[in-house]
């Protein structure tokens, strides 16, 4: 279950947490794949457009083929949003279904098929360990303006407090516009909660020798100096996926293709992304596979799923994962078990929604204006 989050805002926001925090009830564990998509086909065909499905791109092949959109966690809370339906099915994690309820409309209800799908990257920046931080960080540095970024990988409250220092939202995409919003209405950027996007953000700047790193485990660590002449802050928080492809993943997967492209995600490691072809979001890595030539070779460095579906979808290129058999699925999205679809569907049926993800209203108001201004750049 996703773990209840303090607030760093003011005491009339409520306490974000979950009023139904349900289990996968006996009766649908042990469904087939043929029953419970028959199941889902006919829950489906009774909801009709009072439901839309969102399959984010790191999802298993038997959850994205039920799905309306398949996309990105961004792109697919825009996809609900301009829907018409009054349930948005959001399959993928805690803070996609979060940003999805932030934009939809009020008439609109978020669902997330398992609560337990909570992402551990997201989950290193929790509002606690950041109200600390800001705090030794301010101190540290008295003199300087420091404006908050956060990536939409993080939590709703986290996105409010970065509204509420004058700070934004970014994507993968678009985090170099980001830091360049903040650095011209402060002196120093604070980015979390992924140091190796911030990290790639920065040489992409030309600002690679301006970076600290600020570690939230050991604040006593940082050194104060250090972080006063730094012009990027950048949180210790990383994505366990991206984080275990290495180089030499990129030198094995040349060896045994010496013809191959290889296309990584910016969450990666600094090292990875030097010795890639082509480094881009999740929208980027299916746009660039998607438009390859017949024949062409693409070694793949995100999550494995993405991977597979990528070569189901595009059987002319040769698409490979970049680390092989050693390529791991993302564990929070392993949560979303095909037959928890099956339950929520048939649960609004019966007129119960289940696992209901609701922002507090201060604080998606926040939120928002974060995003909002991401969206103004």
């Amino acid at each position: 279950m996703p773990e209840l989050k303090s607030t760093s805002l003011e005491t009339d926001l409520s306490l974000f947490k979950y009023d139904d925090l349900e289990r996968l009830p006996p009766r649908y564990r042990d469904l087939t794949e043929a029953e419970r998509t028959e199941r889902i086909d006919a829950a489906r065909e009774a909801l009709g457009e009072d439901v839309v499905i969102l399959g984010h791109n790191y999802q298993r092949r038997e959850i994205v083929e039920h799905a309306d959109f398949v996309g990105d966690s961004y792109g697919l809370s825009e996809r609900a949003a301009a829907a018409d339906a009054e349930y948005v099915v959001f399959c993928g994690v805690t803070f996609m279904a979060e940003s999805a309820d932030v934009i939809t409309d009020d008439d609109q209800t978020v669902i997330l098929p398992s609560m337990e799908a909570s992402c551990p990257m997201a989950g290193m920046a929790e509002a606690l360990q950041v109200d600390d931080a800001w705090a030794e960080l301010t101190a540290a540095a008295p003199e300087s303006e420091i404006v908050p970024v956060t990536y939409m990988n993080s939590y709703a409250d986290l996105k409010a407090f970065c509204a509420e220092q004058g700070g934004l939202v970014c994507t993968s995409s678009n985090a170099h516009e980001a830091f360049e919003y903040a650095l011209d209405r402060g002196d120093t950027v604070l980015f979390l909660p992924d140091k190796h996007l911030g990290e790639n953000t920065a040489h992409r700047l030309g600002m690679a020798d301006e970076v600290v790193e600020w570690d939230p485990w050991d604040p006593a660590g940082a050194d104060a100096e250090a972080v006063a002449d730094a012009s990027i802050v950048l949180w210790d928080g990383y994505c366990q996926v991206h984080e275990r492809f290495a180089v030499d993943h990129v030198a094995a997967v040349r060896d045994r293709h010496p013809d191959a492209n290889v296309i990584v995600h910016p969450e990666c490691r600094r090292e990875v992304v030097e010795a890639a072809d082509v480094v881009g979001s999740t929208a980027t890595i299916r746009e660039t596979v998607a438009a390859a030539d017949p024949g062409e070779t693409w070694a793949i460095g995100t999550e494995i799923h993405l991977a597979n579906h990528l070569d189901r979808w595009h059987p002319a290129v040769n698409v490979v994962p970049l680390c092989g058999d050693a390529c791991m699925d993302c564990n929070a999205m392993r949560q979303v078990d095909p037959n928890y679809l099956t339950w929520v569907l048939e649960g609004l049926l019966e007129d119960e929604p289940r696992n209901v993800i609701a922002v507090a209203d201060r604080e998606a108001e926040l939120a928002s204006l974060a995003i909002d201004r991401m969206l103004e750049l």
